[in-house]
């Protein structure tokens, strides 16, 4: 059984660390680049934001997948699957999906980070996440 109470603090933190997203659009890429505080900062709403979409997916991906599915081996593929179980449409699943390439930049490659595509990537993770938060709620509908 799907536990609603769960997915929708997953989202509550979602759409706050959104919010919380929103101040660095607004600032230059040279702005945040030369804050280690505010790169730091940024980097890390950013994982968690993904890594708590995962957590929902990994959830729905167990309590609707039958035995016959193999579960997802990568982050990506949670993604994929709930376009496969109808929680998200197919294409923006595909989409969004790449967001998890970027959860594992951040975290494995921290060293090597180009901080613009970091940079570039927040208008992305703003709509996508808005809009993946909203297919998860109907789908609890």
């Amino acid at each position: 059984m799907i536990d609603r109470e769960f997915i929708l603090e997953k989202i509550n933190l979602i759409t706050r660390d959104l919010k919380r997203l929103e101040v660095f659009s607004s600032l230059t890429i040279d702005q945040i680049a030369e804050d280690f505080i505010k790169f730091a900062a940024l980097k890390n709403i950013l994982m968690e934001t993904i890594g708590r979409a995962i957590d929902i997916n990994q959830h729905c991906i167990s309590v609707l997948s039958g035995s016959e599915i193999e579960p997802p081996k990568t982050y990506r593929a949670t993604f994929l699957l709930l376009g496969e179980l109808g929680v998200l449409p197919e294409d923006f699943a595909e989409e969004i999906s790449k967001s998890a390439g970027l959860r594992n930049i951040i975290v494995h490659e921290y060293n090597n980070l180009d901080r613009e595509i970091i940079y570039k990537k927040v208008g992305d993770a703003i709509d996508q996440y808005v809009t993946y938060c909203d297919y998860v709620i109907k789908f609890l509908k």
